[in-house]
């Protein structure tokens, strides 16, 4: 297992975009899958998109054409590109890997 730490959360006025990182502990070069969810208060969390070791992707239907997730072995880094964002994008947003949680982003979307 990795230790995951998530950056890049702020605040972004809708239509805008963020970039979140995160950074693994160790290699994720053998890391299968890897990926984002996302917790908005008073829901439950939910999945917002993954990126295998191949870099096959698959997004939620809400966000795509929206948000793209991306892989560097070398850095050892996940990355989540987000663009024209909307209030209901606002949440916690979560680096997954088998066995491992970050501890999570705020992103929030307000004018």
């Amino acid at each position: 297992q990795v230790q995951l730490v998530e950056s890049g959360g702020s605040l972004v006025q809708p239509g805008g975009s963020l970039r979140l990182s995160c950074a693994a502990s160790g290699s994720i070069f053998s890391i299968n899958y890897m990926g984002w969810y996302r917790q908005a208060p008073g829901k439950q969390r939910e999945l917002v998109a993954g990126i295998t070791s191949g870099g096959r992707t698959d997004y939620a239907d809400n966000v795509k054409g929206r948000f793209t997730i991306s892989r560097d072995n070398a850095k050892n880094t996940v990355y989540l590109q987000m663009y024209s964002l909307k209030p209901e994008d606002t949440a916690v947003y979560y680096c997954i890997s088998p066995g491992s949680w970050g501890q999570g982003t705020q992103v929030t979307v307000s004018s």
